[in-house]
């Protein structure tokens, strides 16, 4: 396996950056400490520009290489948030702020990025420009999107724009990529109906809530099913209900909420129209009235075919070709670095986690043995992309 020698002989620095972030993990947008820590590091590397404060809390490091005749430039992006989710691994270096937990590995990908930024400017083996690119807000807050409405890529001049992802159950030492879809949009609902109240003893006199929603939770299994082409991918995914107070009360309200997965924007349509056709006719069906508020979230992350291809080069390169799988099944789980490839080409990959506990799982952890191999995909990126001509070779 070629991991870089230089990268491996500062894997120590980078797995203890890394356990220091999972140590002091913080949510969102509030991620003042880590932003704090990483442009103290960038800084100490001899990057040519450290910028704070983009997208609130993100940060964006510029490295040049030693040629510049392309004026070329990529982006790598990585997450810095955590979750708020109370950790059980019992690691010497586990979460000291209780209900948060490093359970997605942001933890890893910032510090991989690290790493490779570290690399990067000592080596600059590169004819361009290296935008290193620490995104805040993944889990679920858009911090992407805030980036790029600060200016990410214009102020920045971003061609092609590149992110990784570590993958529970694919081997250490191996990737996972594919050109298109690789992730899905993540949509949410929620549906407020509205009944008559009553005794529980005198049904008739009521229009109870809890039928019409379990019937509206019924139905709702039949937009994949009997709606959704079956060779489509699509989730729909009633996660809550409330209704009531008493055992012998008819609840004046429900409230359901949940979540639609797609990876197709005619099915993404579909879906919501479905959605919405549905509550309202079963509501009113039982003479009840709902309402139902949905919401757009992230959108497909779509990868672009001749960025995917070098990205799958690039990792045979450092893992060897029967270690990538350059047609990965797509996940339906959502990632906001969907908004950077509406922006501008580039890829997402997977890289593997080996046999740990799933993402978002209070018993997950980054595993370090993935990092050497991370940071060299990222180095080996750039200077596959940006390759050096001439006299500067």
């Amino acid at each position: 396996m070629p991991v870089i020698n230089r990268l491996a002989d500062f894997q120590d620095d980078i797995v203890a950056w890394r356990r220091d972030f999972h140590r002091h993990p913080e949510i969102l947008y509030d991620v003042h400490e880590t932003a704090a820590s990483v442009a103290e590091k960038l800084r100490s590397f001899g990057l040519d520009e450290v910028t704070t404060g983009i997208g609130r809390t993100g940060v964006v490091g510029v490295i040049r290489g030693r040629g510049a005749a392309s004026g070329r430039t990529i982006g790598l992006r990585a997450d810095m948030d955590a979750l708020p989710i109370r950790e059980t691994t019992g690691k010497p270096y586990a979460s000291t702020i209780d209900g948060r937990m490093h359970a997605c590995g942001h933890d890893g990908h910032t510090a991989m990025l690290l790493g490779a930024a570290r690399y990067l400017a000592e080596t600059r083996n590169f004819d361009g420009t290296a935008v290193v690119i620490f995104q805040p807000a993944e889990e679920g807050g858009g911090g992407g999107k805030a980036m790029i409405e600060d200016g990410l890529i214009d102020r920045w001049d971003i061609d092609e724009v590149y992110g990784m992802h570590n993958m529970p159950g694919i081997d250490v030492g191996a990737f996972g990529i594919r050109p298109g879809p690789i992730m899905a949009a993540t949509d949410d609902f929620t549906i407020d109906v509205h009944g008559v109240g009553g005794h529980a003893a005198i049904p008739h006199e009521s229009v109870d809530p809890v039928v019409v929603g379990a019937a509206i939770v019924q139905a709702l299994q039949s937009v994949v099913s009997r709606s959704v082409d079956p060779i489509a991918s699509a989730v729909v995914s009633v996660t809550t209900f409330h209704a009531g107070d008493a055992h012998n009360i008819i609840a004046e309200t429900a409230h359901l909420a949940g979540t639609t997965r797609t990876l197709d924007p005619a099915v993404r349509d579909l879906a919501e129209g479905r959605i919405r056709t549905i509550v309202a006719s079963i509501a009113a069906a039982y003479g009840a009235t709902a309402t139902l508020k949905y919401n757009r979230n992230y959108p497909i992350t779509r990868n672009h075919a001749e960025p995917t291809s070098l990205a799958a080069a690039v990792a045979a390169d450092v893992v060897g070709p029967d270690r990538v799988d350059s047609h990965v099944a797509p996940m339906m789980g959502g990632e906001d670095f969907s908004y950077m490839l509406e922006e501008r080409p580039g890829a997402f990959i997977f890289l593997g986690n080996g046999d740990s506990a799933g993402l978002h799982n209070p018993a997950y952890d980054f595993n370090d043995d993935a990092i050497p191999i991370g940071c060299s995909y990222w180095v080996r990126l750039v200077e596959t992309a940006l390759p050096l001509q001439g006299p500067d070779r």
